[in-house]
């Protein structure tokens, strides 16, 4: 029995996704729950699952095809006979032919066998490909469930009907003109070295676009930067390493000590955590903090909820499983939204420094760069120290330059003393 795959609700603002891998291939094997293709959205990927047990019918969209919500992208074979549920998917017209089917079986079949070929379901998108092409739909056999013309169907037809033009010149370079053939091989490969490939961006890709421009066009972006001696944090992560990673499954990273030093800093700079709304200023007194990585399509950032209520620990294997599922193309868009300040590591990748752009309508965003042994001046002496660069843009219209200062020296404070985060003080 043919049970269509649709296209599920992925969030309120999100109505075209695109279809990305299929994971399982016409004729696999597919168990209840199973994921069968991946979508993908401007925020994030998700995923159609298999309603039952069966093997996966027809693809009837293909990786890149744009769909939205509620369109059916394929079709699942479930396990059964599959001669009862072929009655369901007859067209309205044949259903007042139903009575006549109780006359005998013989009759059934030969009824229903005769309903696809003089009265096919056409779908829409293979109604409008057919208009579009000049051709009549009802003549077109269809191959899907009930003999229903799909578009592919409607695709064949088109490339049966203008084949025998493709086909004429065939025969002539077998005959003569095979020797015109080598000057014709020289461009070609020399052109060989100068090929160019048109790939089409992705949603995520489109979107990420998107926002980075619309900061640098509605933004007044200023970058502020300082430097922080790592010494005490990585002496620190040194001393209760082990003893941290026994307790909690997990490695004490620099993040958990940035976001918590970037928690008080916000509070004593509240603009920072502040958006524009036309003309007013929303100011927040909770801490959503987005934490930038870098995910298996492209640049995410999801968020941190209430990461002031978090701990060390509990900031750090969100983190970790942030990571895990960006790499793997399966964070949920509602944890990509609503962020109110953000981090990015620049310095994982070896960047020294640089200006990162907000995330609107975030009105901050702190840059973390690579640590580097420096020397630096420490009690009248040149010591060596392990530092980093930090990057804070901000936007103008709605933090000082006076206040962005404030927010950066007390991070740098913060990370250069972590008790005084333990302290408060």
């Amino acid at each position: 029995m043919p049970v269509e795959l649709v296209v599920p609700s992925v969030g309120e603002s999100v109505t075209e996704v695109e279809i990305g891998d299929w994971l399982k291939q016409p004729g696999d094997p597919v168990r209840k729950d199973e994921a069968v293709v991946v979508l993908e959205t401007d925020k994030a990927t998700v995923e159609i699952y298999a309603p039952a047990d069966g093997t996966l019918g027809r693809q009837l969209k293909v990786k890149g095809d744009k769909v939205k919500v509620g369109d059916v992208v394929g079709t699942l074979e479930t396990d059964g006979p599959p001669a009862a549920p072929a009655q369901p998917a007859a067209t309205p017209a044949a259903t007042s032919a139903a009575p006549a089917a109780p006359a005998g079986p013989p009759q059934a079949a030969t009824a229903s066998s005769a309903r696809p070929a003089t009265e096919p379901r056409v779908m829409p998108a293979a109604a409008r490909a057919a208009a579009q092409a000049g051709l009549k739909a009802e003549e077109i056999p269809g191959t899907g469930p009930g003999g229903r013309v799909l578009k592919e169907d409607v695709q064949r037809a088109l490339e049966a009907k203008t084949a025998p033009p493709a086909t004429k010149p065939a025969p002539e370079p077998a005959a003569a003109p095979a020797p015109t053939a080598p000057p014709a091989t020289p461009p070609a490969a020399a052109a060989a070295g100068r090929e160019e490939e048109v790939v089409p961006m992705s949603l995520i890709r489109r979107k990420i676009a998107e926002r980075l421009l619309q900061a640098q066009q509605t933004m007044a972006l200023l970058t502020t930067f300082n430097e922080a001696d790592l010494s005490a944090v990585l002496a620190l992560r040194a001393q209760y390493q082990e003893a941290f990673q026994a307790r909690y499954q997990i490695k004490l990273g620099l993040m958990s000590f940035f976001v918590k030093a970037t928690i008080e800093a916000l509070k004593e700079v509240p603009a920072l955590n502040a958006e524009i709304r036309g003309t007013d200023i929303v100011y927040r007194n909770y801490f959503d903090i987005g934490v930038a990585i870098g995910g298996g399509r492209g640049l995410v950032v999801p968020v941190l909820r209430h990461a002031e209520r978090l701990s060390f620990a509990e900031i750090e294997r969100a983190i970790a499983d942030f990571a895990q599922r960006a790499r793997e193309n399966k964070l949920r868009p509602d944890e990509l939204v609503g962020g109110t300040f953000t981090l990015t590591n620049g310095g994982v990748y070896g960047s020294l420094l640089s200006t990162p752009l907000i995330n609107p309508p975030q009105s901050g965003v702190l840059g973390m760069h690579a640590i580097q042994d420096r020397p630096v001046a420490r009690d009248g002496q040149v010591v060596i120290r392990p530092m980093m660069y930090l990057a804070l843009t901000y936007d103008h219209r709605l933090v000082d330059g006076r206040e962005a200062v404030t927010f950066l020296r007390r991070v740098k404070d913060l990370v250069e003393n972590p008790a005084r985060m333990l302290l408060e003080v």
